[in-house]
């Protein structure tokens, strides 16, 4: 820790302690997943977990999705508290029947008498060329489902300390990481008295232009404003962090502040979460608005292997400053 009472930590470490202080804390609380055990983690974010706690408590399950999804919202039907990991998004699919049609929807069904609190980890986006397979941003998918809570990891401080926030709510929570990230390392506050899941945060405060942003987007877009602060140009930027339910409030607080929005993710660009909080914007604060609402998102290809093609099908800090200058008319 140093004079400004913060961790440097890499993301990976983030994770791995978020994971080992709830299993510390909860005798209830377990892991599961595909290599979680003695492989130490796809990506090595619960090695030595399995030699810490015991196979009884860090679970390596069958290579079937939807079965060990399953097996987790029955653990948590029975008063557990599983963490259940899937590898990456895109093996999300193969258990979308017991997230959609159980998980989101047992509460509803039996009349407010079955909770699921279960913990979803789901590794997502791109940056280690994984190709199309397993790098995609799917976090529209599942914040258009009802039932679910649906958080983004896209700080450092998040990865710490959403899990064990996450392993108190009664119903469940699916957690994006970011694959991208695992091995960048960033200053993290030690004092997390106020931390919460329930809100969005403004992570740079502007007055020119409002960035709204989450997930992998957050830094890029942290460092353009830095560039653009540079150019005399005070962007503010807003981390959704929640994508359901969504923080909205935010979102308008920082849009009557600087009366321009541009919303950046790494998801493709159509029917995503952008499309909402634009929608949200013109229908509850368009007349603080000086220009259109803009979105920069990911482009609409399965994602490429080649790294300058995967770099080039994202939105990059580049991309941002361009886009502002853009819509400032900045020269």
């Amino acid at each position: 820790m140093n004079s400004n009472d913060t961790i440097l930590i890499t993301y990976r470490e983030a994770l791995k302690q978020a994971v080992r202080e709830a299993l510390h804390k909860d005798e209830k609380v377990f892991l599961m997943g595909e290599d979680v055990g003695r492989y130490g983690g796809a990506f090595a974010v619960s090695k030595g977990l399995l030699q810490e706690f015991g196979p009884e408590r860090i679970m390596d399950v069958p290579l079937s999705e939807n079965g060990f999804v399953g097996a987790g919202i029955g653990a948590a039907l029975g008063g557990m508290r599983p963490i259940v990991e899937i590898m990456t998004v895109n093996f999300s699919l193969l258990a979308m029947d017991q997230l959609v049609n159980n998980a989101a929807t047992l509460l509803h069904m039996s009349g407010g008498q079955l909770n699921v609190p279960v913990v979803i980890r789901m590794s997502c986006g791109t940056g280690r060329q994984l190709a199309a397979q397993h790098s995609h941003s799917w976090e529209p998918l599942f914040a258009h489902i009802p039932g679910l809570i649906v958080l983004s990891a896209g700080t450092h401080e998040d990865a710490r300390h959403m899990l064990p926030m996450a392993l108190q709510s009664a119903d469940p929570v699916i957690i994006f990481e970011y694959t991208a990230m695992l091995n960048m390392e960033k200053d993290m506050p030690g004092n997390t008295s106020d931390f919460n899941i329930n809100k969005a945060m403004v992570r740079k405060p502007g007055k020119d232009i409002s960035i709204i942003t989450y997930g992998a987007g957050v830094y890029k877009a942290l460092d353009a404003a830095a560039a653009l602060a540079t150019m005399g140009v005070e962007a503010e930027v807003v981390d959704l962090r929640i994508l359901r339910p969504l923080d909205k409030d935010t979102a308008f607080e920082s849009v009557r502040k600087t009366h321009r929005a541009l919303l950046v993710e790494e998801a493709w660009a159509t029917v995503n979460i952008s499309a909402e909080i634009s929608a949200c914007i013109m229908e509850n604060v368009f007349y603080e608005l000086d220009l259109p609402v803009q979105r920069l998102g990911g482009v609409e290809v399965p994602m490429p292997y080649a790294k300058h093609l995967e770099d080039a099908s994202l939105p990059q800090k580049e991309d941002i400053v361009e886009r502002v200058k853009k819509m400032l008319q900045h020269d």
